[in-house]
């Protein structure tokens, strides 16, 4: 974007706190003195400061003067700004190319640049599909590369009070972590509910996390208060231009690691910051790339917001442990402008279909993902994008972190919906040998017995018979049918027990 000095004033903005850098980068994530390889100067373009790409790396700020200030290649309208929300800026503006390019200078030596690899799921899709391995980083979640970005962004006298955050997702975890690192006191608030795993992950990030409350509207009004009384800044997860443009640097890395990329997935929903972040970059490099959002279709949020042309703050989800972020309220109006302005599409989801999407990512990549993660799959998996077909497809896979408990649910459940897990009972005459009559029906089938069950006191059958309730795992839909006409054959009473 070619820039008009007329329009454009900038002046050296003040020292920072010691980052502990040295010569070859911070010491951070295991690699000592190491630096990730630089971001490639060709993708700056117009954008270029000499002082980037030679020696040390200088920041600028930048202030708009003027309201012809192209944005993006075109001037957005303005949505109003909910005041509900505690905002790090007074005077948040639509992030540009050149501050995300600025964000991924910045942060570049202290979060990781994931692979964006090719996935053996492109064969079972028809889609030439790349993912965006986000979940990856050190936290799991790309919500690191925004939160980074606004830690090292904030005064130095602000970063010796500290930081408080309220809540028991991502975003707390990647602030626990990074403004541990960077040596800025940090305090978590988690309502007592929140499971034993975050909080003591978040604890081992080197955070001090306090209990507080049953629900997560009692930790942040206590968060608030700590804040108000102890000078710490209270941080929530929000759509300032700086944590958008954190955020939007996932978009230039996947515009470099898959040349020629006709389409990028997101995950949507009403924290659409990494979505509207990435599209910003994305449509500037190359306005042809069609960016989709997905999000679930039990609480469309960005969908209505966009309907509507401002935040809509009535949405509820009662399955927010599933979902995550995701399934948060629309939490500002610059996230809504750009999404409105640069994203293509937006589909929604069934909770079945990210399910599945799971399951895939497990069985074929070896991924272990949350909902958030498997979303973007998920359309895939639905059907929700035939335009795609024989198309080169990225897909951002943000997050891997998942309760063990709530993964051993979420893989039963997806097997069950494929039919490779199931259940049948019958009525045979109590004897070894009809049981063994049963098992060798089941070898002869290859369906292999997970678990089986003889019921002889509550049943209406003869004194002499046994239900027998069996649960067998299958190869996939065809299996099963083949199965069922096996056993309906040989025991015409035979029930299914149907999901």
């Amino acid at each position: 974007m070619g820039r008009d000095d007329s329009k454009v004033k900038k002046r050296d903005a003040p020292a920072l706190c010691d980052l502990r850098l040295c010569k070859d980068g911070p010491i951070r994530n295991g690699h000592i003195g190491q630096r990730p390889p630089p971001i490639n100067p060709e993708r700056l373009k117009d954008f270029v400061e000499e002082d980037y790409l030679n020696g040390d790396v200088k920041t600028w700020e930048m202030k708009i003067v003027s309201r012809n200030e192209e944005l993006l290649g075109d001037a957005l309208s303005l949505v109003p700004q909910s005041s509900s929300r505690i905002s790090l800026s007074s005077h948040n503006k639509l992030i540009r190319f050149e501050d995300i390019s600025a964000a991924a200078f910045k942060i570049q030596s202290g979060v990781q640049k994931t692979p964006c690899m090719y996935s053996r799921l492109s064969k079972l899709y028809g889609v030439d599909i790349y993912l965006k391995k986000e979940f990856l980083q050190y936290t799991g979640s790309v919500k690191e590369r925004g939160v980074l970005y606004l830690l090292t962004s904030l005064p130095q006298d602000q970063q010796r009070k500290g930081v408080i955050v309220a809540s028991d997702g991502n975003f707390s975890m990647a602030v626990a972590y990074h403004a541990s690192e960077l040596r800025i006191p940090v305090f978590v608030i988690m309502s007592t509910s929140t499971s034993p795993a975050r909080v003591k992950t978040c604890r081992e990030y080197g955070a001090m996390v306090i209990s507080y409350g049953t629900t997560a509207k009692d930790s942040q009004m206590h968060a608030r208060r700590l804040a108000q009384e102890n000078g710490y800044l209270y941080l929530e997860e929000e759509d300032s231009a700086v944590y958008l443009s954190g955020l939007g640097t996932m978009g230039l890395e996947m515009y470099e690691q898959v040349p020629k990329l006709d389409a990028v997935i997101f995950p949507a929903g009403g924290h659409c910051g990494l979505l509207a972040g990435s599209a910003a970059a994305l449509k500037h490099l190359n306005p042809r790339i069609s960016v989709i959002g997905v999000e679930s279709e039990s609480f469309p949020v960005l969908q209505q917001s966009l309907k509507a042309g401002h935040p809509a703050e009535d949405q509820a989800c009662n399955n927010h442990h599933f979902y995550g972020d995701v399934s948060g309220l629309c939490f500002g109006s610059n996230s809504l402008q750009l999404t409105g302005k640069l994203v293509d599409k937006v589909v929604a989801v069934s909770e079945e279909d990210v399910l599945i999407s799971m399951l895939r990512l497990l069985e074929y990549e070896r991924a272990t993902v949350d909902a958030e993660g498997a979303i973007g799959l998920a359309a895939l998996v639905a059907g929700k994008l035939p335009e795609l077909k024989g198309k080169r497809v990225a897909i951002a896979i943000c997050s891997g972190n998942v309760d063990l408990h709530l993964l051993q649910r979420c893989i039963a459940r997806a097997l069950t919906l494929e039919s490779r897990v199931c259940r049948f009972s019958l009525v045979i005459s109590d004897s070894p040998a009809d049981v063994s009559k049963l098992l060798e029906v089941l070898a002869r089938e290859e369906a292999r017995v997970l678990d089986i069950r003889q019921e002889r006191t509550f049943v209406t059958s003869e004194l002499f018979t046994v239900e027998v309730t069996c649960t067998v795992e299958t190869r996939d839909k065809i299996h099963t049918a083949q199965l069922r006409n096996a056993l309906l054959e040989r025991y015409p009473t035979a029930a299914w027990t149907e999901r």
